[in-house]
């Protein structure tokens, strides 16, 4: 009979293999992997990893695996007592924003570009300088910035939130580059803000145009978060479930993934019988987190590993939050009225 050890490098085998994992690369995680879920069933929690995370938290360790939207609204129907989210920081905010009751832990205290361009000061000299126009904030920003906001949004339904802000202007804050994209869809006159991904800033489209004409028939997937110049070159333009739906569901056999190295990790992961091409960019604040780190959030968390929010702030930021799903709702009816419910990001693109 196999000892727990031997199963759970079978089982890491089994998901790691497709991205070049050997089973001595499992044996060695095995003993924590399977130390990390026995806890989380003792103390019932939930593992939340972002596609962006490495195979070893996303299939070793995850619970659920997904974007900022979709794991948001798992951190709030979910019963766990305890939520670790494998992701940077301003995503455990979140959790905790919609969850205050529950613990939440990060395994590190990570950063991001996108957050750390703007803070709660500026957005608030931002309303000074312009009165009669609404805020919206991308989730990519910290507690104290979406406290500031009239409401947050995700790469999913940016464009809904956009469109059904009562305000003939918006503030789109804080990356510029998804600014420019809504802009080029939404009826609204965007004001933006000079934050961007430093993951989505440096692809270019003379590597787009290269693979093409390497790879004839090559679906080309990309991120709001890149340039308009490069989005008005893809087949497609979504958030990360969105390009992981799209190749699922594609009868077509070869992609490139214009988005963090994540992402193609886990399409070979669960899409066997894709073929990804090209090159990708790995997010230094994302790689940050390692098992260990969810190990000693479980066992032993240090103070930058709870998240905690001023209750003010969570307050404040949490109905930015509610706002965003109310938003929303309001403005998938609106799309749907004007005829543009499906696939709203690629009336920048071809698809």
């Amino acid at each position: 009979m196999k000892s727990d050890i031997q199963q759970e490098t079978e089982r890491l085998h089994g998901k790691l293999s497709h991205v070049g994992w050997t089973r001595d690369d499992c044996a060695v995680i095995a003993p924590t992997t399977l130390e990390i879920n026995e806890l989380k069933r003792e103390q019932n929690a939930i593992i939340l990893a972002h596609s962006y995370q490495t195979p070893d938290i996303m299939y070793g360790v995850g619970d659920f695996i997904g974007d900022s939207y979709g794991l948001s609204v798992i951190a709030t129907e979910h019963p766990a007592d305890k939520i670790v989210f494998c992701s940077v920081y301003f995503m455990g905010e979140t959790a905790k924003l919609l969850n205050p009751e529950k613990e939440v832990l990060v395994p590190s205290h990570a950063g991001c570009s996108l957050a750390d361009s703007i803070t709660g000061a500026q957005v608030r000299e931002l309303r000074e300088k312009h009165p009669d126009a609404g805020i919206v904030c991308y989730v990519n920003t910290y507690a104290e910035v979406k406290a500031e906001c009239d409401a947050c949004c995700t790469s999913a339904n940016a464009v809904e939130v956009v469109e059904a802000m009562p305000q003939d202007k918006v503030i789109f804050l804080p990356d510029k580059l998804m600014a420019e994209n809504l802009a080029k869809i939404c009826s609204k006159e965007i004001i933006t803000w000079d934050g961007t991904c430093i993951v989505h800033e440096g692809f270019n489209i003379d590597s787009i145009r290269d693979i093409r004409s390497r790879f004839p028939g090559v679906k080309i997937l990309a991120h709001p978060e890149c340039a308009p110049g490069l989005i008005a070159e893809v087949d497609f333009a979504g958030s990360t479930e969105g390009m992981l739906k799209y190749v699922k569901q594609s009868p077509d056999h070869t992609f490139m993934m214009v988005t963090e190295c994540g992402l193609t990790d886990r399409i070979k992961s669960e899409v066997e019988d894709k073929e990804i091409v090209g090159t990708c960019i790995l997010c230094p604040y994302m790689k940050q987190i390692y098992l260990d780190d969810v190990l000693k959030a479980l066992k032993n968390p240090s103070p930058e590993q709870i998240v905690e929010i001023e209750p003010d702030v969570a307050a404040r930021a949490r109905a930015s939050l509610d706002r965003m799903f109310e938003l929303e709702r309001e403005g998938k009816a609106i799309l749907e009225r004007a005829g543009r419910e499906k696939l709203p990001w690629t009336a920048t693109g071809t698809g």
